[in-house]
């Protein structure tokens, strides 16, 4: 894959908003946890060397400050309320660098069906993002909508009465915040076909598959009207053209769904420009929204095929991104203390204007939200 399938590691950025973002509040360089004043030794099990000394996990220490009033605003002095309030931003950025991984992230079995394509046989490679690259070493080309992956060590070749079951390192949701209500994505190797050779939309090439969906792995529920390898192609960068043998420089974003309204009558005919533009910055794939199933959340995703003549292809599963709001409260074109102030003064409160992850209610959620873009300008 093009790109790397772990995210178990603080960054050296984050480490370094932290440290501006206790500045900012004029907290002292020995309320910071050690590992944190080392961030090229930082270390995120390790937490909590902090003022406390707790050996808890973040998402522990955190709530046990929340619940015994450490942050609460009415302390004595305006440096003690800082000095808590930058500890749990502290607390709050190092629990979002466990953040869920938003692809699938373990094989839980695999069966390979008559028919599949000879080598295509490695069930891992549809584990982190689709590819966006592809052909390395034969016929190096950026993955298109014209043009998709098609190396055995890039997408599964499923065959008839094959079976792939991914599983996610945690529970994805039906969320009201994401793009058109789309909640899971599924890539496969589906292309269009191209009626002048210039990215003009002829048809689709695709294979199916069959999509169901689990919350523990037993139950399932079959998607409809949706199939695994076929519309959205993907589409791997904004600006390259469709038969392009250099990586672009832009990247679509594969935790955003292409409008599921759209079908190929709107897409049939198109030239590639009026084609991708109605992708929107996204990366494609066939997208499952979980209310349609009446399912609240799902952890587990099969695709099966059972069409003889048949072999859907699979690349990768997504968990949607949701749409949240801007951190600069403030309006001043930068996230920085003013915001910060916003946050802390509406927390445990339902002040909409501060509630970034659309969840109700003030806390520690929308507190990483800005620490996460601290110093940006307007949060990009």
């Amino acid at each position: 894959m093009s790109q790397s399938r772990s995210t178990h590691a603080l960054g050296k950025a984050s480490c370094a908003r932290i440290v501006s973002v206790a500045h900012a509040v004029h907290l002292e360089p020995e309320d910071l946890p050690k590992q944190l004043r080392h961030p090229l030794g930082c270390r995120l099990a390790l937490l909590v060397e902090a003022r406390f000394n707790w050996a808890r996990a973040p998402r522990e220490v955190g709530m046990h400050l929340v619940r015994n009033g450490f942050f609460q605003l009415t302390d004595s002095t305006a440096k003690h309320r800082a000095s808590h309030a930058a500890l749990l931003a502290i607390m709050s950025l190092v629990n979002g660098a466990h953040a869920d991984y938003p692809f699938a992230h373990t094989v839980v079995s695999f069966t390979a069906g008559s028919g599949a394509a000879t080598g295509f046989n490695l069930p891992a490679v549809a584990l982190g993002p689709p590819e966006r690259f592809t052909g390395e070493g034969i016929s190096p080309m950026c993955v298109t909508p014209f043009s998709p992956a098609y190396r055995p060590n890039e997408i599964v070749s499923l065959g008839v009465g094959g079976e792939l079951v991914l599983r996610f390192d945690h529970d994805v949701l039906d969320d009201p915040r994401n793009p058109f209500g789309i909640d899971l994505i599924v890539f496969g190797n589906a292309f269009f076909t191209d009626a002048t050779g210039t990215g003009m939309v002829a048809g689709l090439a695709a294979e199916g598959g069959v999509i169901a969906v689990s919350l523990d792995g037993i139950a399932w529920t079959s998607v409809p009207l949706t199939v695994a390898d076929g519309l959205f192609p993907t589409r791997g960068y904004m600006d390259v053209l469709p038969y392009a043998t250099q990586p672009g420089t832009i990247e679509t974003n594969f935790l955003r769904p292409v409008n599921p309204a759209l079908s190929m009558r709107d897409l049939s005919g198109l030239d590639y420009e009026s084609c991708v533009a109605l992708y929107d910055g996204s990366g494609g794939g066939a997208g499952i929204d979980l209310a349609a199933l009446g399912l609240p959340r799902i952890r587990f995703v099969r695709i099966s095929n059972s069409v003889i003549g048949s072999s859907p292809e699979i690349d990768a599963v997504s968990d949607v991104e949701a749409i949240t709001r801007s951190p600069d409260l403030d309006g001043d074109g930068v996230v920085g203390a003013s915001d910060l102030a916003r946050v802390l003064g509406a927390w445990g409160t339902m002040n909409a204007e501060a509630d970034l992850d659309f969840d109700g209610v003030i806390g520690a959620g929308d507190l990483s939200m800005l620490l996460g873009a601290w110093g940006t300008k307007g949060g990009a």
